[in-house]
């Protein structure tokens, strides 16, 4: 029997202005070959780190928001959105079936954060997420006004449990989370900040990639930052104005 991977995070989908500069933003900062997938109907992008696709690049329309998604799997697409809708989520995107991939929504949980969820077809599951490989999703931070209001909506709904609390300063707790015995993210409140999902990109180095970043001509708005465990963290804003971090060693 194929063991369940409900709750994990499977899927990275950045919405641009210009899939153009992001192809080559994204191509410098993150070593990442972006093509287009050729889907009927739109112009959609794969994003690939070696021989795994990571994530996919679209072009924005109707007012939608310059941003990433993050897609964590389920077990049953319209029972998770039916489930997400009754604990107070908002199902913007209705599930609807990916040719080839499986079935998808898009939601806004109860305090405003915009989040993916993906059924893949049988074998479909990919690689995006893998924290030991450069160029994948590593970490996921959900900023919200309540972070133990907001576990407690994800843990319902994907199984999460919270794995410890770090006192990041006088006024930021840190509260991460995990699915069984693995650590996926964790989630704090910002002054001033609306709330969202923010994906961590595996890089190699931290020091290189500050110079990557500007040389691609997007900004690094915060770090490095040492991170329990010894990684470093950096937080970059891409020539659209698009925000994300990277982790990985000095």
């Amino acid at each position: 029997m194929t063991q369940s991977l409900h709750g994990m995070p499977c899927w990275y989908e950045l919405s641009a202005s210009d899939l153009g500069g992001a192809k080559a933003f994204y191509g410098k900062v993150m070593d990442w070959a972006v093509a287009d997938s050729g889907t009927p109907g739109m112009q959609y992008w794969i994003a690939r780190a070696g021989d795994a696709m990571v994530a996919g690049m679209m072009k924005a329309e109707n007012g939608q928001p310059l941003s990433w998604t993050i897609y964590f799997t389920v077990d049953n697409c319209d029972a998770t959105a039916a489930l997400a809708a009754s604990l107070g989520a908002t199902v913007i995107v209705p599930p609807a079936d990916i040719p080839n991939t499986g079935r998808f929504a898009i939601l806004i949980d109860p305090q405003g954060a915009g989040f993916g969820i993906l059924q893949p077809l049988p074998g479909g599951m990919g690689g995006a997420f893998d924290q030991q490989k450069p160029g994948h999703g590593n970490w996921h931070e959900l900023i919200v006004p309540d972070p133990i209001k907001g576990l407690t909506f994800y843990s319902k709904l994907f199984g999460w449990s919270k794995s410890r609390t770090v006192e990041m300063g006088p006024d930021m707790t840190y509260h991460v989370f995990k699915l069984g015995d693995l650590d996926l993210g964790g989630s704090c409140t910002l002054p001033d900040a609306a709330p969202h999902w923010k994906p961590y990109f595996g890089i190699t180095s931290a020091k290189a990639a500050i110079e990557t970043v500007k040389a691609a001509k997007g900004k690094v708005l915060h770090g490095p930052d040492e991170v329990p465990g010894g990684a470093f963290t950096l937080q970059i804003e891409d020539t659209q104005g698009v925000r994300l971090a990277l982790v990985g060693p000095a």
